[in-house]
């Protein structure tokens, strides 16, 4: 999609320019990966122990494990290389991951990695019709990314597929070849786990806060981890905690003169979350004041 230059009325169509070094796109990328992916940076050019290197390791927002490789010309076949260190990082002990996290994001972000939803993102200029036609058949989390670089240094990245449109005996493929793996990290989870930690009436209070977030956009999706509810569309917006008398709530950076009451702890930035204002709700006037700033955390991520 062509994108165009408003001069003084005067639509000027931006030209395409190359990124002047072969690392440059990589480098852009890892600079700014918490702004354009919502992750965690781990490492860069990571040596596996069959001598191959990981262009980017990194961690989602969700706790899954990613794997970034990035596609210079055409005739990379970047996607088997991806698929390629993914079974090798699966072939790890599940604390290995677990130590990478530790020494770069911190202990508190080492505990929620979500073992049963590893990815793997290519990121390119242009992709061939085989690599559109591979993403029908490959029973992981692979998502491909486009990028073009513009004048003015303008910048896209824009997703072509989504792992949602993945159908069910994929997902259901994958989930067993990972939980071979990491078999004793896997627990079923679903959302009734969640709730039984609260007593009755938190339960009510969270469905109560639930109808409220879907209110505010009908492509909201739900996602249920072992530590957490999480509300999203492009990137979480909103992750639920139901605890024994109350619900903790963590939102994205929060302009903290909405929080009149001062209600919202910050989290140390030493945790290096992309959410990291956390409120208390006891009661539905609790949950009235935290509307307002868990919509203000929604707009965060349109």
């Amino acid at each position: 999609m062509p994108l165009f230059h408003n001069v003084y009325g005067k639509l000027k169509k931006l030209g395409l320019i190359p990124l002047d070094k072969e690392k440059a796109l990589q480098k852009l990328i890892e600079e700014n990966l918490l702004e354009v992916l919502d992750m965690g940076f781990i490492s860069s050019e990571y040596q596996t122990t069959h001598g191959g290197r990981i262009d980017t390791l990194a961690i989602d927002s969700d706790g899954a494990p990613v794997i970034i490789e990035y596609k210079r010309n055409r005739n990379d076949n970047v996607i088997n290389q991806a698929l390629s260190y993914l079974k090798w990082l699966k072939a790890q002990k599940v604390e290995f991951f677990e130590m990478l996290v530790t020494k770069k994001l911190g202990p508190e972000k080492a505990s929620r990695i979500d073992w049963n939803n590893p990815r793997v993102i290519c990121i390119a200029e242009s992709y061939s019709k085989f690599d559109i036609d591979t993403l029908e058949v490959i029973p992981l989390r692979l998502e491909l990314y486009k990028f073009h670089y513009y004048e003015n240094n303008i910048f896209t990245l824009e997703k072509i597929n989504s792992e949602d449109e993945k159908p069910q005996y994929v997902q259901q493929t994958a989930t067993k070849q990972i939980e071979n793996v990491i078999e004793k990290k896997s627990v079923e989870i679903n959302i009734d786990t969640q709730l039984s930690k609260g007593q009755p009436y938190v339960q009510e209070l969270f469905f109560t806060l639930k109808g409220k977030i879907y209110e505010l956009d009908e492509n909201i999706q739900e996602k249920v981890t072992g530590n957490y509810i999480a509300y999203r569309l492009s990137k979480s917006f909103a992750e639920i905690k139901v605890q024994k008398t109350k619900i903790l709530i963590y939102l994205r950076p929060i302009i903290y003169s909405a929080d009149s009451e001062k209600r919202i702890y910050k989290v140390p930035d030493s945790y290096n979350w992309v959410l990291d204002s956390r409120i208390y709700i006891e009661n539905i006037d609790d949950l009235n004041y935290a509307m307002p700033l868990i919509e203000q955390s929604y707009k965060d991520v349109l």
